[in-house]
């Protein structure tokens, strides 16, 4: 048995599968072929008349055994005898038929002549066309014909391609009361064998295949299967014989008859032709007519009765705009026009939606094509003399207008592409249009051009059309394949820049100068993280960037702040409207200790390892830390802001090497690192004892020695005395007298300390003591016999009281003398201590 070579050759979306089959096949396996889905076979019965089939009983009985319609054909040599001569051997040999429902009509195969130019015993075939004129070609066709019809009772059907139809017939139209099967191989699957021989408007079977699916050649009947069986039996119901005859009774304009009326079609349907047309006929619609034309063309290329299309249900109507027609069928109208052609518009969403448009009057116009189904996510779309409708499950019909925008719609991947289908119509002025697609935008302006933007940046160029940033219209399509999977688009105002980790953001403007300038998404700042914002104060505007955030104002030139320490510390301080203002310079490094600064409008920003990013105020603090030699001076970098809301509107500001204070009484100071610093803080700061610095640090006294001035006092200090404060301006003054630190006195060597009797205060020296209080005055005791005596009596609490002068001595030193207030206490060499009271 010959198998088919191409088993999972493809079929006609439609009709009922069936095979023809020769000698060439042998014996077939019809059990095989019954269940690969074949339901009917031709078998060749015999050729000329000198050649029957050796394998037909096999062949014929055998497909009808297992329940398969069949029929048998003849392959005619029409120069070898006579029409008449060759029916008869047909019939005689397989070729009859009867009414029994499973017995098609026979076939005539008249077609290419496989022996052409060649001589057979002594019998030559001539060419393709067997040597005959079109006119003697169609008087045999006819001859074989007529003698079958007379020996059967009915036409047999005629096997022929459209070419040869053509060349060897004239393309006769003159045998449209046989029924066809056309031959015809598309290249491609196909709904339709293309143009039919003149003769006919519709095929009944179509021979599609030689390779497959089936043994033999592949073909369908253009129907059901309960059609097919009519077909066999050829009957003509009642209902359909009335109103095929009332219908052209009531049309004389159809002419006569040029077919009998053939049954058989699908869903129990029939047809007549006549001059001017075709009436078809079915149970559900009734009898209606195809007129020729471009839309009975239209039908034709669907399928006919059996397409997507159906029967007719209304005649032709004409007289629409711009001189277009239509005829509704089972399954949607037909319109044509000039311009658009003929096409199909089925009921569904998109025919909705052209309908609330206003049909062929409204803004869609005519169909220029058929609904096309079976797109993505089971989508369809219909093309309009607008343009395109798309509707799918997920998204409602829309149009997309022919021009730039389908253009540029289309050069995504249409709807499989990254846009997907449009989800709204485009919005369009007198010179732009922008439509959205469920993964972007289309956007087009008559100077620009039309361009898609994808889902991140069309979310962003949306957002910043709402905001009023002058980005305009996309100039280019998206680039990819920047630095961490960015992407960019080109926008008249500026640019779009995108990537994963940092998300779409607008760049437009002296920004975007600045960013380029830097090197683009590969530079010093990286990508965007924020689209501008501007409306800051002095008209300014700020844009943050993976590593900084770049900032200008009317008044400042346009800088970045470096993200880190010092972004964060511009921020603690107010950015913009804080303490530092706008910057005015760039970042400089390379200072102390690998440290950098930023000057801004009220200050600076000072960084190094050590103390993280602290503002430099404008002002005193700064004018005095700057006159110490900035970091490199003895205060170093800031370590913290300048903090205010002290005592009397004070301010201070750390240092690494101190603190600077001042007051509204008081001009800045440095407090270095040290024990002078570490004696005020013990007193309690600015608010202790001492107060405010009046003076800065002021050293190389005796033995090294240093000191500091305070709103309350001094703070003297020597390597061997330590750091002393001096709180009581008596006692102080009293110590001047004395000649300071290089008096007799010499360096504090305690505090103040007050709150003895009557209000007293004292302090000790290196060389003594200085004694106070209210009624005696500062007054110095030395040590000695006298402090001696005095200390028994109980300090300024025993009977002696307070010192009220400094204790006198005589020139020799033999003899010294010092009053107190309940006493006075003498000495001398040869006498000692005495104690005199009043």
């Amino acid at each position: 048995m010959s198998q088919a070579t191409d088993p999972g050759h493809w079929s006609p979306p439609y009709g009922i599968a069936g095979q023809d089959v020769s000698a060439y096949q042998g014996n077939v396996d019809w059990a095989a072929q019954w269940n690969q889905g074949s339901r009917f076979a031709y078998v060749k019965a015999s050729e000329g008349n000198y050649y029957v089939n050796g394998n037909f009983s096999q062949q014929y009985d055998g497909s009808r055994s297992v329940g398969m319609i069949r029929g048998a054909y003849h392959f005619a040599i029409p120069n070898w005898s006579s029409g008449a001569d060759q029916a008869r051997y047909f019939v005689a040999n397989g070729g009859g038929w009867s009414a029994d429902g499973y017995t098609l009509p026979p076939v005539l195969d008249i077609e290419y002549n496989p022996y052409e130019g060649q001589t057979i015993n002594g019998f030559y075939f001539g060419n393709t066309c067997y040597g005959m004129s079109a006119g003697q070609m169609a008087s045999w066709i006819s001859d074989f014909g007529n003698t079958v019809k007379s020996l059967i009772g009915r036409y047999p059907v005629i096997y022929s391609t459209t070419d040869w139809w053509a060349t060897c017939t004239g393309n006769s139209g003159s045998f449209a009361n046989y029924p066809l099967w056309i031959a015809s191989y598309p290249s491609s699957p196909s709904s339709s064998p293309g143009t039919l021989p003149a003769s006919w408007n519709q095929f009944s079977f179509w021979q599609y295949s030689s390779t497959g699916p089936f043994s033999g050649d592949s073909n369908i009947w253009n129907g059901d299967l309960a059609s097919l069986s009519t077909f066999a039996g050829n009957s003509v119901p009642q209902a359909a014989s009335d109103q095929i005859s009332a219908y052209r009774n009531g049309h004389p304009a159809l002419g006569n008859q040029t077919t009998a009326i053939t049954c058989g079609l699908v869903n129990g349907g029939c047809f007549q032709g006549f001059q001017g047309g075709t009436i078809m006929w079915s149970p559900a619609t009734g009898a209606l007519p195809i007129t020729p034309g471009p839309i009975a063309d239209a039908w034709r290329s669907t399928g006919l009765e059996s397409g997507r299309a159906g029967y007719p249900t209304s005649e032709l109507i004409c007289g629409l705009k711009n001189g277009g027609c239509f005829q509704n069928f089972q399954g949607g109208s037909f319109l044509w026009s000039p311009a658009s052609g003929a096409a199909l518009v089925q009921p569904g969403a998109i025919r909705d939606y052209w309908a609330s448009k206003g049909f062929e009057s409204g803004a869609l116009g005519y169909p220029t094509s058929s609904l096309t189904c079976g797109l993505r996510n089971g989508g369809c779309f219909q093309t309009f003399q607008a343009g395109s409708v798309l509707s799918s499950p997920s998204t409602p019909p829309v149009l997309v207008k022919s021009g730039p925008m389908l253009d540029a719609w289309g050069g995504t991947g249409f709807e499989n592409g990254v846009l997907g289908y449009p989800v709204v119509e485009a919005t369009c002025d007198a010179s732009s249009c922008v439509q959205k697609f469920q993964g972007g935008v289309v956007a087009w302006t008559s100077t620009s051009g039309a361009w898609p933007i994808i889902l991140g940046i069309a979310d962003t160029w949306n957002t910043a059309r709402a905001q009023s940033v002058p980005i305009g219209f996309p100039l280019a399509k998206e680039v990819c394949g920047l630095r961490a999977s960015g992407c960019y688009q080109l926008f008249q105002g500026g640019v779009i820049m995108f990537s994963p980790n940092t998300g779409a953001f607008t760049l437009t403007g002296r920004l975007l100068d600045y960013w380029q300038k830097s090197g683009f998404e590969n530079g010093s700042l990286g990508y965007p993280t924020s689209s501008a914002n501007c409306g800051l104060t002095d008209s300014g505007c700020i844009q943050s960037f993976e590593k900084g955030s770049v900032v200008y104002s009317n008044s400042t030139p346009i800088q970045s702040v470096a993200a880190g320490a010092m972004l964060d510390a511009w921020k603690l301080s107010g950015m913009e409207t804080g303490s530092l203002g706008y910057p005015v310079s760039a970042q400089i490094c390379g200072l102390k200790d690998g440290g950098c600064f930023q000057m801004f409008a009220k200050g600076a920003l000072m960084y190094s390892p050590a103390t993280g990013a602290q503002p430099s105020i404008n002002g005193p603090i700064r004018d005095l830390w700057q006159q110490g030699g900035f970091e490199s001076g003895r205060l170093g970098y800031p370590a913290s802001s300048v903090l205010c809301g002290l005592r009397n509107s004070g301010c201070f500001q750390n240092y690494q090497g101190g603190t600077i204070m001042l007051s509204a009484g008081t001009s800045a100071n440095a407090l270095l690192m040290g024990p002078i610093r570490d004696a005020w803080v013990k007193s309690g700061f600015e608010g202790g004892t001492l107060g405010y610095p009046t003076s800065a640090q002021i050293c190389g006294l005796r033995n090294g020695g240093c000191f500091q001035n305070f709103e309350k006092g001094t703070v003297m200090w020597s390597q061997a005395t330590g750091a002393q404060p001096m709180t009581s301006d008596p006692i102080r003054a009293r110590w001047g007298q004395s000649g300071f630190e290089s008096g007799s006195l010499g360096y504090p060597t305690s505090a103040t300390i007050c709150g003895l009797r009557n209000g007293g205060c004292f302090e000790n020296f290196e060389n003594g003591t200085i004694m106070w209080s209210p009624t005696s005055g500062a007054q110095a005791m030395v040590p000695g016999p006298i402090q001696q005596a005095w200390a028994g009596q109980g300090f300024e609490g025993g009977r002696a009281g307070y010192p009220t002068t400094s204790q006198t001595c005589s020139p020799d030193g033999t003899s010294c003398t010092q009053s107190f207030q309940g006493a006075t206490i003498t000495w001398s060499s040869a006498s000692g201590v005495k104690i005199l009271t009043p």
